[in-house]
């Protein structure tokens, strides 16, 4: 179940990067302001209401440890934190580091881990003339990040893929490079039809 829509994310964090409290000039100094200040208030006012953040007598908010419980808790593993994340939204790596606050070393390995089992698709994108590999939450994803509300973490098991099925992952990567691509849209038709025949077979 997703909890915080994008905008709930960027306050949620911004008040991790001020120590778990934050005001209206961190706000107005954020690129929050660029929401405006109706539109501001509602999301404080629905993340209260939702008991994510708590209002302070002198006007600040903290953030509460029910919402720290989402994305930034110890107890937490790290591989549910970046479902949950790349569940609100998808990230560049920069992005799941400076959100998550966890090295890129350990964020690699299970990112990894949930690409391999199908969890999460890898895809280099086109941003300021630079190519940068964007992750997103498959289905299966939601899936399994879904079901630990009930199971908890320790019910997941991560498996090496059955043979071909890190194959399969490479070649809907390429599917995805080839769409987002500047080909012909019947160069592009073409390729992906052979590399979806090539997939097939692969599928047993």
């Amino acid at each position: 179940m997703r909890k915080l829509g994008t905008i709930d994310l960027e306050i949620l964090h911004l008040a991790i990067t001020k120590k778990g409290t934050f005001n209206e000039n961190n706000l107005e100094n954020s690129e929050l302001k660029r929401l405006g200040v109706g539109k501001i208030l509602d999301s404080l006012a629905s993340l209260k209401d939702r008991k994510f953040i708590s209002l302070n007598k002198d006007g600040s908010f903290s953030i509460t440890d029910l919402a720290r419980e989402i994305l930034w808790s110890d107890s937490v593993p790290v591989w549910a934190k970046i479902l949950r994340l790349l569940q609100i939204k998808s990230c560049s790596m920069k992005q799941i580091t400076d959100t998550l606050g966890t090295s890129e070393k350990e964020i690699l390995e299970d990112l990894e881990k949930l690409r391999k089992n199908q969890f999460v698709l890898m895809s280099p994108q086109r941003q300021e003339d630079k190519i940068v590999k964007i992750y997103e939450i498959m289905d299966e994803g939601i899936e399994e990040i879904d079901k630990t509300e009930e199971t908890g973490f320790e019910n997941t098991k991560f498996s090496d893929p059955p043979p071909g099925i890190e194959i399969i992952s490479l070649i809907e990567e390429i599917s995805k490079k080839i769409q987002d691509s500047q080909l012909e849209q019947t160069e592009k038709n073409n390729i992906v039809g052979k590399l979806s025949s090539l997939k097939s077979k692969l599928e047993i």
